[in-house]
């Protein structure tokens, strides 16, 4: 397929709102209630806000930002920013606002939507200029009653449907993703119509993934949408397939909303994936799970069942990704005929480098290079480099931030790993992750963290140590720990790690466990929107304590 014949994602759109007008595309949920919207609804609703947006001054090639949770509103946006022929730039909604005013600025903004919130405050108000042209969601139940901008029903209700199919060129810009900003500032990626677009027609050319294997697409929506690996995962194809996007009304209704969803295709970040095997042993320890599913009559019932209480019954793609995921989790998902397909990647290749859809892959790997794609080992670093068909054209204004990271056509990850002679890829850390005890030895911690989090009392666990003699594991404890006894968590802990210990050189023992009582989040800024640790966060926060807690007589301390 030349690219004359490729169309663009918002032509995909088209295509739908055409030929299946009645088809539902988005569910938003309200308490035992759906609202749901055809494809011809909900392109009546965008050509509206396109009129809307002309009308307030909005000219094609401006910069619009989408500030929002993920609902029905934020999809419709997209595809009015589209429409227009705008360039979509969405932020995370859990940005405060002095870090909003930060991309606000970084990203040159002519206007913002700015919708479904936890928290809106003064600091929110002054961080979006008067000279932008804002426009605020219809306001959604149990969330913060935003203060500003014009009304989205006000302006639809007044505004005719924009006519026109507006078709941007493939090379045109696409959107301005902003990075999570683990360390240092956001840094703006650019992206044009011809990722997206080409990723599909190489999917349906390839069957990579598999996606066009099957007719009915139910996606379920609750990751960060600005994040790539939902967009690409679930907004992307749902639009090009024409398939429905569900959403979940708020963390307390999760469940429920998967439930009633039972979608055919999931993207989950490691956590996620997590939780639900906590959930599952919980309930039904390991080993007895085992012995059931052991049993040909009850097994296929004991998978049925769990699948369907999980909302996993209709999977058919389950993709996981934004972190590692631990290889005995995958092998958890195998015993209920649940495929995990990792995808590696960055914001900077636009989703997956990597994928691991084929069966057999090793489980601690994270598959094999997309079609059209290369990865390779820098042999000084062991830095992983990417060559990807869908490479960003660089970030926004930052070009010798551009350059740091993009050499001779080849993306340096930051990340260290290995590829097997299978051409299998093993991530082994981030590169700036490893540290230097005061011995002088250097600790990849994430390859401890991994076994270290087996432990099911355990939700999320940080191997820290800079500048003391052995490394320490600072923890986070699962609901099932906190509700353990505490004598049993510093057992299980104490366990572990000398499992640990026991298959490690001994500059990698871990010495101590710090159990904190503060739960890491993005409102403390220990985790990013993605939840992923912040170690650098955790080390100016702690670090001063760390010399004192490894020479402790204690092998467990519980910090308050």
């Amino acid at each position: 397929m030349n690219d004359s014949e490729i169309p663009t994602v918002i032509e995909r759109f088209y295509h739908w709102e055409t030929t299946t007008p009645d088809k539902v595309f988005l569910r938003q949920p309200k308490g035992d209630v759906w609202k749901e919207l055809t494809f011809a609804q909900a392109g009546q609703e965008a050509r509206k806000m396109v009129t809307a947006m002309t009308e307030l001054g909005l000219k094609p090639g401006d910069h619009i930002g989408i500030y929002s949770k993920n609902c029905y509103h934020w999809i419709l946006a997209d595809l009015a920013i589209h429409m227009g022929g705008y360039v979509s730039v969405p932020f995370y909604a859990s940005l405060p606002g002095d870090q909003l005013a930060n991309v606000i600025q970084l990203a040159d903004l002519k206007g913002l939507f700015v919708g479904k919130l936890d928290n809106w405050d003064n600091g929110h108000v002054a961080a979006i200029p008067d000279r932008i042209k804002t426009i605020k969601f219809p306001h959604y139940d149990d969330n913060a009653e935003v203060t500003i901008g014009e009304d989205w029903d006000d302006l639809v209700s007044s505004a005719a449907p924009h006519t026109k199919n507006f078709v941007p060129r493939l090379d045109d810009l696409w959107t301005i993703k902003f990075t999570s900003g683990t360390t240092g500032t956001p840094k703006g990626v650019m992206h044009i119509h011809r990722s997206p677009a080409m990723m599909m027609a190489n999917e349906e050319r390839e069957n990579w993934l598999g996606m066009f294997k099957y007719k009915e697409h139910k996606m379920f929506s609750y990751l960060p949408l600005n994040h790539v690996g939902e967009r690409i995962g679930v907004e992307l194809p749902a639009i090009w397939m024409g398939g429905t996007i569900s959403f979940a009304e708020k963390l307390e209704t999760f469940v429920k909303n998967i439930q009633e969803t039972q979608p055919t295709s999931i993207f989950a970040v490691p956590r996620i994936w997590t939780n639900f095997y906590m959930g599952v042993t919980q309930k039904l320890p390991e080993k007895k799970l085992n012995r059931l599913l052991s049993i040909p009559i009850i097994s296929s019932i004991m998978k049925k069942k769990i699948r369907t209480t999980l909302g996993l019954r209709d999977i058919k793609i389950a993709g996981t990704g934004a972190a590692i995921t631990p290889a005995f989790i995958k092998g958890f998902y195998k015993k209920f005929d649940l495929h995990l397909i990792e995808a590696y990647g960055m914001t900077e290749v636009c989703g997956s480098m990597t994928n691991s859809p084929m069966r057999d892959a090793p489980l601690d790997s994270v598959g094999k290079a997309i079609p059209g794609g290369e990865v390779k080992i820098d042999p000084d670093s062991g830095e992983v480099l990417m060559k990807s068909p869908y490479m960003m054209k660089g970030y926004y204004k930052a070009p010798e931030k551009t350059a740091e990271v993009l050499k001779d056509g080849w993306l340096h990850s930051g990340d260290r790993g290995t590829i097997d002679e299978n051409g299998f890829l093993r991530i082994i850390g981030r590169v700036k992750d490893a540290f230097k005890t005061s011995k002088g030895s250097y600790i990849t911690p994430n390859p401890l963290e991994e076994v270290l989090a087996k432990n099911d009392f355990v939700d999320q666990v940080c191997v820290v140590g800079l500048g003391i003699p052995q490394p320490i594991a600072l923890y986070n404890l699962s609901p099932m720990g906190l509700a353990a006894d505490k004598a049993e968590v510093e057992a299980s802990l104490t366990s572990s790690i000398a499992e640990l210990n026991a298959t490690r050189a001994k500059f990698e023992h871990i010495s101590t466990a710090i159990i904190q009582s503060d739960p890491w989040t993005m409102e403390n800024e220990l985790l990013t929107p993605t939840l992923k640790v912040k170690r650098f966060n955790l080390d100016k926060n702690f670090g001063d304590n760390y010399l004192a807690w490894h020479e402790d007589d204690s092998q467990v301390i519980w910090h308050t």
